[in-house]
């Protein structure tokens, strides 16, 4: 009777032991909420690959030295960190974790990248405990509150919209319309048309609802400070914004705009121009404009302290200049160093 009582008590601490296991494991994975309020990158930065995202002074990216992988560093570029071997695109940030569009087929070699991985991913923010929320390609998405809203592509639907909570228990379509959910501010999604017209419109992400702003003729719209700034289409794209408080427009340049992004103190945008085209950048409200570097330019993402691009048609190597100071552009040499390391 003594053997059995032992035998039973030492079942009882091997349970206990698993369900506290079972309890701190399912704790630790539990993705906290978020407020309404926040986004995941900003709306420039995602609507040039979302390939820089800023959050407590730290700045996670995909190094284009290494195939797009992951990395980490602070804002003044110091400390950068490996986070992953695939290849990301479109990240966010919220909370204690990233949240990314991953594809294996270009961030590595070998036999271990024969099968291709790819999908809507979630990480922690050291790149550890990635964990797969849809795997379907997607085009552009943006953190709102507990849901990455996102263009999700898979050749039976083609593209639609859909939302997935950040813990993965919801995964639902939010429209047949393809709505690029890059500019968002306290919850309200802005959005152009893109089928019978190019108005604004606004989805507010706490009840669904979708109504028309402004019947503009407008393309890549950016929050940022009560303004929507924007591509006017029928105007030879040139930059514009529109006060959402005052329902008026302001041009502020009539150069054609290839990509553009919207800063704290400065608008970057590519000058399309069969003579002189430039990586230009002016004040908010379009005054000051300056050449950055001449030629043809992509992928503007801006940090609270740089400004990187790249040659169009070339993904090495990263330029960077000062986001606020004077003008001083230089290869990211830091980024190809990190790899070489």
């Amino acid at each position: 009777m003594k053997k059995n009582w032992k035998i039973f008590l030492i079942i009882g601490i091997i349970l206990l032991i698993l369900c506290t296991s079972a309890i701190i494991s399912s704790l630790a994975e539990k993705v906290p909420p978020n407020d309404i309020s926040v986004t995941g990158n900003t709306a420039g930065n995602l609507n040039n690959g979302g390939l820089y995202a800023e959050s407590n002074g730290k700045v996670y990216f995909s190094n284009a030295y290494d195939n797009g992988c992951l990395y980490s560093m602070n804002s003044d570029e110091t400390e950068i960190k490996k986070l992953s071997t695939n290849q990301v695109n479109s990240i966010n940030v919220g909370g204690n974790f990233l949240y990314y569009y991953m594809d294996s087929s270009g961030g590595g070699t070998g036999l271990g990248y024969v099968v291709r991985t790819y999908g809507v991913y979630r990480s922690k923010l050291n790149g550890n405990d990635s964990k797969c929320l849809d795997r379907n390609a997607a085009v552009t998405m943006q953190l709102v509150g507990d849901y990455i809203y996102y263009q999700r592509y898979n050749n039976k639907d083609f593209t639609k919209f859909y939302k997935v909570k950040t813990d993965k228990t919801e995964n639902e379509l939010v429209s047949d319309m393809i709505i690029n959910p890059a500019a968002c501010y306290n919850g309200v999604i802005y959005f152009n048309g893109t089928e019978e017209n190019h108005y604004l419109y606004s989805l507010d992400t706490r009840t669904g609802l979708i109504s028309t702003v402004f019947e503009g003729n407008l393309w890549y719209p950016a929050y940022n400070a009560g303004y929507i700034y924007y591509m006017d289409v029928s105007s030879n794209y040139r930059l514009c914004r529109y006060s959402l408080s005052e329902n008026t427009v302001e041009i502020l340049t009539n150069d054609r705009v290839d990509t553009f992004n919207v800063g704290d103190s400065y608008i970057y945008y590519q000058r399309n121009s069969a003579s002189d085209p430039a990586l230009m950048r002016m004040r908010l409200d379009g005054s000051e404009p300056e050449v950055v570097a001449s030629g043809n330019y992509t992928n503007i993402n801006l940090t609270s302290t740089y400004a990187y691009f790249n040659a169009f048609g070339m993904d090495v190597p990263v330029y960077h200049t000062p986001v606020n100071g004077p003008v001083n552009v230089t290869t990211f040499t830091a980024a190809m160093d990190a790899v070489e390391k």
